[in-house]
């Protein structure tokens, strides 16, 4: 099945392990708040037992140094699709308050991004990513 959209979470390729998945996972929850219709139905075993839902399309998940995504939130931005971002400071943070104090000390050029998540028009996203990797 070919969707209409397209769903990309780009993490900053200097990162540890760790701190890419934390990111990748915060977008992409984020992503899910902002647009439920990307969750899909509960799964059910062959038991019948259930089990929670899972995003209803695949996520593309790519690497970009700094200079690439602060090029990637200005290419959104200008296209008018709308980035969930995570910032490094927000790794020193404890909770959402602290993040969102965080990225609102910060000009919108300052920011030391290593994370962007994006859901938008397949065309779009594809317009935003130029360029860019697949994370491997």
């Amino acid at each position: 099945m070919r969707y209409d959209t397209k769903i990309a979470i780009v993490v900053r390729d200097d990162l540890a392990t760790w701190q890419k998945l934390n990111v990748a996972s915060f977008l992409a929850g984020g992503l899910v708040g902002t647009a439920p219709e990307l969750a899909g139905e509960p799964y059910r075993d062959g038991s019948g037992r259930f089990y929670g839902p899972l995003v209803r399309q695949p996520i593309l998940i790519f690497a970009a140094s700094a200079a690439e995504l602060t090029a990637m939130l200005q290419r959104a931005q200008q296209r008018g699709v709308r980035p969930h971002l995570y910032t490094k400071d927000l790794f020193a943070t404890g909770n959402d308050m602290d993040n969102r104090a965080a990225v609102a000390a910060v000009a919108t050029d300052a920011l030391d991004l290593v994370g962007l998540g994006l859901h938008a028009e397949r065309k779009e996203i594809d317009k935003i990513t130029k360029g860019l990797k697949l994370h491997g």
